[in-house]
């Protein structure tokens, strides 16, 4: 296997990356990104920076490198600045997707693209792949555009769903909801976590190792791949304060509503794994059992 990776300084990005050693299919990786590289598993022979919208310098690095897989990562991800710039969410999650999909397609490429739950508008989860979509915010939307044009372009294509990512990577310049609950609460700061919105999450280590699954096996159509375990963020964030004895009384609930996210962010959503589960074998880890593996990771990360 010969992947190229976009978006290989993101968070996803770097675990795969870091992850290498074990994905033992994969002979050449090439990560790509619009700034410099900050992927500590990749090196100048590895890496070339590059604006993604370059279409046509992106279309002359895949047909020189010959890639076998495509894992495309880059996104536009920030649900505010896709509500204040929707060209350009529609320009990197959009128009980039189709295009990696055509130039896929063309080559013999088989391509993978990172979806989101916020596909869905949280009045139903959990959802099975097969449910029907609805956004509540422009993100999501552009990644429903994302995926239709990608499926009618790309009939070979592998779509993964995830939800709410979580987990560490020698980056301290990436974090996430855990890290940012850790930080703040063994700094005895207060903190305000949404108590009514329910989500599966998802870490990274699994997602990275699913996505590396779909591609060896080459499979197409969409897929979801997260945690098994539904819970709120204040729920989260309560079991990793057990679980890292921290002080649960800085932890003040709010409902979205207080911080403006009652209509713009589904209320539940999780998903129904059997097929992941049926196709790629695919079981996650429970999420204390992530906790703990994020400790020995991160002492290991700081040695």
């Amino acid at each position: 296997m010969r992947v190229l990776l976009t978006g290989s300084n993101g968070f996803l990005g770097q675990k795969f990356c870091e992850k290498l050693e074990n994905y033992t299919d994969i002979n050449t990786i090439l990560g790509i990104s619009k700034s410099e590289n900050r992927n500590p598993y990749l090196d100048e022979n590895t890496f070339q920076q590059l604006d993604v919208l370059d279409f046509q310098r992106l279309t002359q690095i895949i047909r020189d490198f010959r890639p076998t897989h495509i894992l495309h990562t880059a996104a536009l991800t920030s649900v505010e600045i896709c509500e204040q710039n929707p060209d350009l969410a529609q320009q990197i999650n959009v128009d980039l997707s189709k295009k990696l999909a055509e130039l896929s397609n063309e080559l013999a490429i088989h391509y993978t693209f990172l979806s989101t739950d916020f596909v869905f508008d949280g009045e139903n989860g959990p959802y099975s792949e097969s449910d029907s979509v609805s956004a509540t915010n422009q993100y999501g939307q552009s990644k429903i555009d994302a995926e239709k044009t990608i499926l009618i372009s790309n009939p070979n294509a592998a779509i993964v769903r995830t939800i709410l990512v979580y987990g560490a990577i020698p980056d301290k310049g990436r974090s996430n909801l855990v890290l940012w609950a850790k930080k703040q609460l063994e700094n005895e700061k207060t903190i305000n976590v949404v108590s009514d919105q329910w989500r599966m999450p998802t870490w990274v280590d699994d997602l990275a190792d699913a996505c590396y699954t779909v591609m060896k096996k080459k499979v197409s159509g969409v897929f979801h791949i997260s945690g098994n375990e539904m819970m709120t963020i204040l729920d989260a964030v309560e079991k990793l304060a057990d679980t890292w004895n921290l002080d649960k009384s800085l932890i003040s609930p709010i409902t979205a509503a207080e911080i403006g996210q009652a209509t713009n962010r589904p209320r539940k959503t999780g998903f129904i794994l059997d097929k992941a589960e049926e196709i790629l074998n695919f079981t996650p880890t429970p999420f204390i059992v992530s906790l703990h593996k994020i400790e020995e990771q991160l002492k290991k990360y700081n040695s």
